[in-house]
């Protein structure tokens, strides 16, 4: 395993192919070192007596001890491991952890890839099982990479206007193939290591050349990360707190011309699976919000309980029943990925996959709740999050005994621990951050919620339930 200084030092190596705000950086720039204030953590907590239980696990390919956000689940105790570390994560950091995207793939592919050779005779499990240990000695950060700009949204990848809508093989080569496209809402690429694509469909048999999954270096030859960046409000170093640290970077990731060897791919026209590697991401990555969101719930509940307190208004009845109901959505759905765990089962590769209707439930409840843990916080907290004076009115000469004087609420609260109280606030409501990661990701991230109805209803035994109902009713047929 590496330290977090040698992981910033990895990425001060790559080749510069990142553009924020329309420039060339490199990886050492300090919006990319800030951004990668939640991995860093996944590499530093290691040591921690608290964490390292969690956060290590023994790999099954090359019998060392590694972070487990490079592992491989082979029992229903790593995934209740993995989810009780993202929730613990989440509160470190404030917000997402963000390397349990590439985690969550590499299980999906080992899956699916094992699910092709046994179909068709391919050797796609052995080229991930050697990129694997790969990954794992070197203790890898990986950026999944499934969705599609998808152009069209009425035409199929094959009918697209423009056919780089959808990433697609445009050349094949004895030693491999080249591809060409882009990925969307590519969170942390700008700072992985690797790059896991996975097609972000099921594909027909016309689509061959889109029904493809590889690894490549973020860095590649033709790889272009087009970069924006979302963090907390900047503050005042004497104001500064551990979630001004809260942030990251998205990427739209460009492949124009991208060769990815034949020892790197995992799927390569095999159509009938495309779905497979698109649904087994998704799965793996819905059981990981079952600890992201209760994550994110406890930061919402515990704000929403200091404001309530510091106004003088925790014992009012109304507010009580609000933070019950905040702590009933997370903890309910915290409760779905424990099921899904224990309900988990053994595929063909080794791997534990969730159970897929707990997990979907599970994160169909956390998605169609979100923007009312939010708003739950916004009434408690009133306007102020969205109009505070920030930092530098605090400590201005002029006004900030002004600052200090009104925005102090229940008398034996200092100034100081108030404002602060409500930069938190403002962060959660306001802030770019809190905007783009957790509340549209808390609906689309792991796939649009349709999604997630899919699976359920394609998982659960609902005519089960039509017998039991015939059954009482006394229909005989």
């Amino acid at each position: 395993m590496v330290t977090a200084q040698e992981y910033l030092e990895r990425l001060a190596r790559m080749h510069p192919n990142l553009y924020l705000d329309g420039e060339l950086i490199g990886r050492d720039h300090e919006i990319v070192v800030r951004a990668s204030a939640a991995i860093r953590a996944t590499f530093s907590l290691v040591d921690d007596p608290e964490f390292e239980p969690l956060l290590t696990a023994t790999s099954h390919i090359i019998g060392k001890k590694i972070n487990r956000f490079t592992h491989i689940h082979q029992c229903a105790d790593d995934l209740l491991k993995k989810q009780e570390l993202t929730r613990k994560i989440c509160g470190v950091v404030g917000g997402c952890v963000q390397r349990c995207m590439g985690v969550d793939m590499m299980n999906g592919v080992s899956c699916a890839s094992k699910q092709v050779d046994l179909a068709c005779g391919t050797h796609y499990h052995d080229n991930f099982l050697r990129f694997l240990a790969y990954f794992q000695e070197n203790d890898l950060v990986c950026a999944g990479s499934q969705t599609d700009a998808k152009g069209d949204r009425g035409a199929r990848p094959a009918n697209q206007w423009d056919p780089d809508q959808y990433l697609h093989v445009v050349e094949r080569r004895p030693d491999g193939v080249v591809v060409r496209g882009c990925k969307l809402h590519n969170t942390m690429a700008p700072y992985a290591d690797e790059l896991l694509v996975v097609p972000t469909r099921a594909m027909g048999p016309d689509e061959k050349d889109y029904a493809i999954s590889f690894a490549v270096p973020a860095d590649t030859k033709g790889i272009y990360l087009i970069t924006r960046e979302a963090f907390s409000a900047p503050r005042d170093k004497n104001l500064d707190a551990p979630i001004t640290l809260a942030g990251d970077l998205e990427s739209m990731t460009v492949f124009e011309d991208v060769f990815v060897p034949n020892e790197r791919i995992f799927l390569n026209g095999e159509t009938q699976f495309a779905g497979a590697f698109a649904l087994n991401f998704a799965l793996f990555h819905r059981h990981s919000y079952t600890g992201c969101k209760p994550g994110i719930g406890d930061v919402i509940v515990g704000t929403t309980a200091l404001l309530a307190d510091y106004q003088n208004i925790a014992k009012q009845a109304h507010v009580k029943e609000k933070l019950a109901e905040l702590i009933s959505v997370a903890e309910l759905v915290y409760a779905a990925g424990i099921a899904s765990a224990v309900k988990s089962i053994r595929s063909e590769s080794g791997t534990q996959v969730p159970d897929i209707v707990y997990a979907n439930v599970g994160r169909r409840h956390a998605g169609h709740n979100i923007y009312h843990e939010f708003n739950t916080l916004c009434d408690i907290a009133g306007g102020l999050p969205a109009t505070l004076p920030l930092s530098k009115q605090y400590n201005s000469p002029v006004v900030g005994d002004f600052v200090k004087k009104y925005v102090t609420r229940r008398a034996g609260v200092s100034p100081e621990n108030c404002w602060r109280a409500f930069a938190l606030a403002n962060d959660l409501l306001v802030g770019e951050y809190s905007s783009v990661i957790f509340q549209v990701a808390g609906v689309h991230g792991g796939g649009s919620p349709i999604m997630e109805d899919i699976a359920i209803m394609g998982s659960y035994d609902l005519e089960a339930k039509v017998k039991l109902a015939k059954t009482l009713a006394g229909i005989a047929d």
